[in-house]
């Protein structure tokens, strides 16, 4: 007579659910990195404010005592020195391009071609960190006409769209300045231009030159 082996009745074992890790607001590192970032003050500071217990994990008076308590003076002054520069450097830079940004022009050129027929032409968007190619798409697509990057006469980089639509994209920006973070409904899309500013922009016509093509 045949014999039937016994099912098993081991438990199944369960999936492991995911780590779930949190990152810094300012630095995006793991709280525990953030002294090896270039913004420590302010990272601290943001985890005091949004996780105030893992803070006093890693920074309460006992926990820093603890952590400098195996460097001599030499190595905890040398640290203190390292970071604070560290913190200078990275915000003296973050100024540096903050006053570029505000002394940048935007130029939307409105240029006449052959029998009235316009192209216009946006240069500048690249010092607001705008990507050109993103851009260029969402303006091809919403004036359902050719977009594409070329190089102007000085060797930049610049946005040409076959139409005269000038007005319109001075009008896209200002949209995208006021949608704020992530836009706002109606906004869709406009995320790509949003940082510009819009007093920085300016609408120049330039006409066919007699005797041109």
């Amino acid at each position: 007579m045949a014999t039937t082996e016994p099912e098993s009745t081991a438990p199944e074992k369960q999936a492991t659910p995911p780590l779930q890790i949190l990152y810094c607001g300012v630095c995006t590192f793991p709280p525990e990195y953030c002294e090896f970032g270039s913004s420590f003050t302010r990272c601290k500071e943001w985890l005091e404010s949004e996780h105030p217990d893992l803070y006093q994990k890693y920074y309460s008076d006992e926990a820093l005592q603890s952590k400098l308590g195996t460097l001599s003076l030499e190595a905890q002054s040398k640290l203190e020195k390292d970071t604070a520069k560290k913190e200078a450097k990275a915000e003296a830079k973050a100024d540096a391009a903050k006053k570029k940004k505000m002394a940048s022009q935007v130029q939307i050129k409105r240029i006449e071609r052959n029998k009235r027929k316009y192209v216009t032409a946006v240069h500048g968007l690249e010092a607001f960190d705008v990507d050109l190619k993103k851009a260029s798409k969402l303006f091809a697509q919403r004036f359902a006409t050719g977009a594409s990057v070329t190089k102007n006469a000085a060797g930049f980089d610049e946005i040409v769209v076959q139409g005269d639509v000038s007005q319109e994209i001075y009008d896209m920006i200002e949209e995208a300045g006021e949608g704020g973070e992530g836009g706002g409904k109606g906004k869709k899309g406009l995320d790509v231009l949003k940082g510009v500013l819009i007093d920085n922009v300016d609408i120049i016509e330039e006409k066919k030159k007699k005797g041109g093509e």
